[in-house]
C-alpha cells in the first residue's frame, strides 16, 4: 500500500496573521474571492457541519483514494498550531473520514479547522469542542480503519483537489458560513492588500446604507456597489 508523508512547507506567519485578524469581517470568503477575481472558490456543497466560527489558516493537505477511504491519523505527525487540515476524499458522501475523536485530536494539536471533500460525522461532538468542520456531507458510517487497522493508501502534503479547487500545502484557506476560498501562498500579500481595502470600503458603504443612502449616493461616493 502507498503512504507518502511530505514535510510541512515553511510558512511565514507574518503573511498569514493579517488574514486571521480579519475574522470579524462580514462575508470574508466573499471578500477574498472578489479580490481573486472570482477564482479559488470551492463548490457550493462545501458547507459548515459543526461550530459556528470561521476557519482561517494554511493548508495541510491529505489525499485519499477513491473507493478505499481510510482514516488520516498520520496528519498529526505534520500539522502545527494554526493549520487547517484539507482532505481530498473524492467527494465520497457515504463513508465518513473525520469523527469526534479526530476533532478532539485536532483541537489538541492547535489545528483551527478541517475542510473535507467528503463526509464527516460526530458533528455534535465537534460542536461541543468548538471545532469547525466544512464538508460535503455528514453521515454515520465510519471508515474501515477502525475495523481493519489499515491507514493507507494516503498522501499528506501533496497538491490535491478539494471542492473543485487545487489546494497546495501552505495555501491559505478561508471558510465561513457562506463557503470556502483558497489563496495560493505566493499571492497572499497581494490579496491581503486588496481584501483589507475592500473590507474597509464595504464597511463604510454598509454604514451609509444604514444611514439612508440611496444607490445614487453610493455610486457617487464609492463608484460601485
Amino acid at each position: 500500500m502507498r503512504k507518502i508523508i511530505n514535510p510541512r512547507p515553511e510558512i511565514n506567519e507574518a503573511v498569514i496573521k493579517p488574514f486571521r485578524e480579519m475574522e470579524d469581517v462580514y462575508s470574508l470568503s466573499c471578500v477574498v474571492s472578489d479580490c481573486m477575481e472570482r477564482n479559488g472558490v470551492m463548490r457550493t456543497d462545501m458547507k459548515p457541519k459543526a461550530a459556528d466560527k470561521k476557519i482561517i489558516g494554511p493548508a495541510v493537505t491529505v489525499k485519499l483514494t477513491a473507493g478505499d477511504i481510510v482514516d488520516c491519523l498520520d496528519v498529526f505527525q505534520i500539522a502545527k498550531p494554526g493549520d487547517v487540515v484539507v482532505i481530498d476524499a473524492f467527494g465520497e458522501t457515504e463513508t465518513s473520514i473525520w469523527g469526534g475523536l479526530m476533532s478532539g485530536l485536532a483541537r489538541n494539536a492547535g489545528v483551527v479547522g478541517a475542510v473535507i471533500d467528503g463526509a464527516c460525522r460526530d458533528t455534535d461532538e465537534a460542536k461541543m469542542l468548538d471545532f469547525p468542520i466544512t464538508a460535503k456531507a455528514a453521515g454515520p458510517r465510519q471508515a474501515h480503519t477502525a475495523l481493519s487497522g489499515r491507514k493507507e493508501p494516503i498522501e499528506i502534503n501533496v497538491p490535491i483537489t478539494c471542492g473543485g479547487v487545487i489546494v497546495k500545502p501552505g495555501d491559505l484557506v478561508v471558510a465561513d458560513e457562506i463557503g470556502v476560498a483558497v489563496v495560493p501562498y505566493e499571492n497572499l500579500e497581494e490579496v491581503y492588500i486588496k481584501a483589507a481595502e475592500l473590507a474597509e470600503n464595504e464597511s463604510k458603504a454598509r454604514q451609509e446604507i444604514l444611514n439612508g443612502a440611496t444607490v445614487e449616493d453610493l455610486l457617487a461616493k464609492f463608484g460601485k456597489i
